[in-house]
């Protein structure tokens, strides 16, 4: 009884994440059944976003290429990319952030995983 409860617990899951990609469709990202939610209070902004690349711009931050398309949810390799911390004038965040593909991206750093595209 109790595995069929978990095993419909994990369906659901995975049935509800792409219900929430559709509700936030810039913040939200669904990958091998999983989904990534972050706020405007945990990454940059919409307001501070035009400002943060142009800091990314000044700062001369080198941008890194990967074979793969650049998604919210997406893994960056382990090996050859440098994150940066994000300045408190922008945001208080336990993010880093990198530029990938010419794209400035957010990044939880102990799993790599891309938790916001700053457009």
């Amino acid at each position: 009884m109790r595995n069929r409860i978990f095993a419909i617990a994990a369906i659901a899951g995975v049935i509800a994440a792409p219900v929430a990609a559709q509700a936030q469709s810039d913040t939200v990202g669904v990958v091998r059944g999983g989904g990534v939610v972050l706020g405007d209070s945990d990454g940059i902004t919409v307001e501070q976003r035009p400002a943060f690349r142009e800091y990314v711009v000044r700062e001369r931050v080198p941008t890194f290429t990967i074979p793969d398309r650049v998604i919210v949810g997406g893994v960056l390799p382990e090996a050859g990319i440098t994150y940066y911390d994000v300045p408190q004038t922008y945001a208080a965040t336990p993010y880093r952030y990198t530029v990938v593909n010419g794209q400035t991206v957010l990044v939880e750093p102990r799993s790599r995983r891309i938790v916001q595209v700053v457009d």
